[in-house]
């Protein structure tokens, strides 16, 4: 009884910060807000704060500003103008925030591109876009000198930036920092003409297979998602420094990590690379009091033996997605994080849900219109009843989440419009409703006293797709890639549990003649075929694969044995173990490590 006392007058305590945002409105489509103008703000207020650590480099607010400023301003000289697209192909580094505000300044979209991807997929990314120039980082030049036979872009309108002193510019490329003009470093007139409305970046969802999906980023979906990130979510202002280790290129670390930071003047640490061992030591030194996270990284970080410098750490709040229910109590247990804020939102997607009331276990409540479905995962589409109306779920049973398409929970798609209006669903409660279909399992859950607010739980994604290493994978993709293999017909691809390890690896699993199959040159042709957290781990060799009435091909029993011995009816398993690019047959004692968590996913 104490226990919910307690309780219920902590919920009440967060009415202080909750009220602002249920409150809060999208800015409108002409207003002069943007990362820019938001950046510009925070600069004039905290111009002489620490905004950036990274790699023994420390730049101010003021600093990154002038910084930015020198390079839109030579963008501007060299043609770039509002709504013109530009490549930005660099690892996390100070160079690549500067490179994203200078964009926003001019108007421009930055389209962001996964540092991962090279030949075909790589391609498709840049050439989709249209962009008019490119920024690479010296560390990712060799990547993109293999495709410029084959990019719209022309050698001429590549910036190359240095990465210290291991690389030297290629005579491919332009040397940017030796075309700077330094004394062009006030802030922009044109800055005035960017708008809410404006298109900000392009971000990829994780394609597998050279067709990735620009989703397409608004100034106004930028602020509105950081400011209540920032002030409802972490709760941080300008004495904070945040941890963040993840992907610019991606929404979680740009939205959730750099674009928060910029709305109240904290500093952030960044870096390249999560590295386990030194994440507590780093977090001390820079006095990181929040953490922009993924569920991968908290699992890594738990699996670590325990250590000094993780006690009395300076963490209190983190942000993010994918922590899983079975790592949540031992993961703020351990390390003392008071409050843990799990977000969920697609890329695309017109919601976003936020454990405001530091819940545990739960992504959350949300402002927008939503409805859980029941779902055929073995046909892939949703239930109607007999009147041809689809049907809810009980409370607290997953079901595919849908969100109503509306003022109040925009959405933006993909540059692709056939691909965002396959996203839609019409109908659902009345004629001419539009729901965006998230693809994701969801349910309610009793989360104890929360004012009234439903709160969800992410349960899995459906469908064909899987996420691996923090990346959604496309079965469907996948496997169009392996059946191009001469030895290969039909490939059936999908993903399964591997203990200790965040997401799903993936499995495939197909029929051939083990006697004459080349698994040298199979692995081979992974390898290059695919990024690597599409390669699948596990192999099953079957002697048919079945499907379903509409032909389409059965996953559920394949999902369920896995590439578990005991459970394959003696079908060969094969593994691609961790560091190995050669697919060997899954032995009884590898098996055992997998199954202790040992095996080092």
């Amino acid at each position: 009884m104490l226990k919910k006392i307690f309780e219920y007058f902590r919920v009440l305590g967060e009415l202080k910060y909750i009220i602002p945002l249920l409150r809060y409105k999208f800015p409108d489509p002409d207003d002069n807000a943007s990362l820019a103008h938001a950046f510009e703000e925070t600069v004039r207020k905290f111009g002489d704060n620490n905004f950036i650590y990274c790699e023994g480099q420390t730049l101010t607010f003021n600093q990154a500003n002038e910084a930015a400023n020198i390079l839109a301003n030579k963008l501007i000289e060299d043609g770039v103008m509002h709504s013109d697209r530009v490549v930005l192909f660099m690892e996390n580094r100070s160079d690549y925030v500067v490179s994203l505000i200078a964009l926003n300044k001019i108007g421009a979209i930055g389209v962001l591109i996964n540092t991962s991807l090279t030949g075909k997929p790589l391609i498709h990314c840049i050439n989709s876009s249209d962009s008019k120039k490119c920024i690479v980082g010296a560390e990712l030049a060799s990547s993109l000198e293999g495709v410029l036979d084959d990019i719209n872009i022309k050698n001429s309108n590549i910036y190359w930036v240095k990465d210290g002193d291991k690389f030297t510019c290629p005579n491919w490329a332009t040397n940017l920092i030796d075309i700077l003009d330094k004394s062009k470093n006030k802030n922009l007139q044109i800055t005035n003409k960017v708008t809410a409305k404006d298109t900000a970046f392009y971000i990829f969802t994780s394609g597998t297979t050279g067709v990735p999906k620009a989703a397409l980023f608004p100034n106004s979906k930028i602020i509105a998602a950081s400011s209540n990130i920032a002030i409802g979510g972490y709760r941080i202002d300008e004495n904070d420094c945040m941890y963040n280790c993840l992907p610019l290129y991606h929404s979680t670390g740009l939205m959730l990590g750099l674009a928060a930071c910029i709305q109240v003047g904290a500093a952030t640490l960044i870096r390249r690379k999560f590295s386990a061992s030194a994440f507590w030591k780093e977090a001390k030194e820079f006095n990181t009091t929040a953490f922009v996270y993924v569920g991968e990284l908290c699992r890594y970080l738990s699996f670590q033996d325990p250590s000094d410098e993780e006690k009395n750490n300076p963490i209190s709040k983190m942000v993010g997605n994918g922590l899983r229910p079975d790592l949540w109590d031992s993961f703020r247990n351990r390390f003392n994080v008071e409050r843990i804020v799990e977000i969920y939102g697609a890329s695309e997607g017109n919601a976003l849900f936020m454990n405001l009331l530091n819940k545990d276990e739960t992504i959350g409540m949300t402002n927008a219109r939503v409805g859980i479905f029941e779902y055929d995962v073995a046909e892939d589409k949703l239930v109607k009843d007999v009147n041809g109306n689809y049907v809810e779920v009980e409370e607290h049973q997953p079901g595919l989440l849908l969100v109503e398409i509306g003022p109040n929970a925009i959405y933006n798609g993909y540059t692709d419009k056939r691909a965002s209006e396959e996203k839609v669903i019409t109908n659902v409660y009345e004629d001419g409703d539009r729901w965006f279909n998230t693809g994701d399992l969801i349910k309610t859950m009793d989360v104890g006293f929360a004012l009234g607010r439903t709160h969800y739980q992410f349960v899995d994604r459906v469908g064909d797709t899987f996420r691996w290493k923090s990346e959604n994978v496309s079965t469907n993709e996948v496997a169009e890639i392996l059946n191009s293999f001469e030895q290969l017909n039909m490939a059936n691809v999908y993903g399964v549990k591997v203990p200790k390890s965040e997401g799903r690896a993936g499995m495939v699993a197909f029929n051939c003649l083990l006697d004459d199959f080349n698994w040298e040159n199979f692995s081979s042709f992974v390898t290059e075929k695919l990024p690597s957290y599409a390669q699948p781990v596990f192999i099953r060799i079957i002697e048919e694969l079945e499907t379903t009435g509409t032909f389409k091909l059965k996953k559920n029993d394949l999902r369920e044995e896995a590439y578990h011995l005991d459970k394959v009816k003696g079908d060969q398993v094969y593994i691609k173990k961790p560091g190995q690019n050669k697919y060997v047959p899954l032995e009884e004692d590898y098996y055992q490590i997998i199954e202790s968590g040992n095996a080092g996913f």
